[in-house]
């Protein structure tokens, strides 16, 4: 498919409730208000296109720039499309998956996290969060550094709830992350877990909740998938 058939494919497929739904939590125009499931029949024609992303990106248009997570071939995008991608990712959507999506599959996945989490921009900051809870869904442990991951640990507890609203979501998704695929470390984030407690976000008036992470690293203990990895984070 070309650029051009492909931003049709997006109009045509544009729901105005889901629309109405993505502005709510905070998508702005250009957008069509494409479902998710919809986007992936796209996915299944494209397969992996680097410079169709990369054009998609550039867009600003939501749909556009959530497909061109899902079509973003890591192994050719570079830092700079990374640090490009996330200064424009104005919504948690780009923001905390399909930013971090991309990164955390790439060389630069690491690095960039580092860097993210200590922006005083929310949409950084959170990318960064997102980003680091992706590498520990899908690198071995062994190739984590668990001491950064203890310490990431002990400063969340300290600062979870005086920090920005959608890096409150992303810190307390990163305690769940430690718990569900480091086992060396789901106790001590369970433990922090319970000292942090309920999280407040401000989720744009709508019924979605912020998971609340000791029943949640319980839940994936009792079934025994602590320590399962994914594969991948884009899905």
């Amino acid at each position: 498919m070309q650029f051009q058939e492909i931003m049709q494919q997006l109009e045509q497929f544009g729901n105005e409730t889901t629309k109405r739904i993505y502005k709510n939590h905070g998508a702005k125009e250009p957008l069509f208000g494409v479902k998710v499931g919809d986007l992936k029949k796209i996915v299944k024609k494209i397969k992996t296109n680097h410079e169709l992303s990369l054009q998609l990106y550039n867009t600003g248009n939501s749909d556009a720039m959530y497909l061109a997570g899902l079509i973003a071939d890591e192994k050719k995008i570079t830092k700079a499309n990374l640090q490009k991608w996330v200064k424009e990712a104005y919504w948690y959507m780009i923001s905390e998956y399909t930013v971090p999506g991309v990164a955390s599959e790439s060389s630069h996945g690491l690095e960039l996290a580092q860097e993210w989490i200590k922006s005083d921009k929310e949409n950084i900051a959170s990318a960064g969060w997102a980003t680091y809870s992706g590498l520990l869904a899908i690198k071995p442990n062994e190739d984590l550094d668990l001491s950064e991951i203890e310490n990431l640990l002990d400063y969340i507890k300290t600062n979870i709830h005086n920090a920005q609203n959608r890096v409150r979501y992303t810190m307390n998704n990163f305690v769940i992350s430690v718990g569900t695929y480091i086992p060396s470390l789901t106790d001590k984030s369970f433990e922090i877990a319970k000292s942090i407690g309920k999280v407040s976000v401000d989720m744009g008036g709508t019924a979605c909740k912020v998971p609340f992470a000791p029943d949640y690293i319980e839940k994936v203990v009792s079934k025994g998938y602590a320590g399962r990895k994914r594969k991948a984070i884009r899905c």
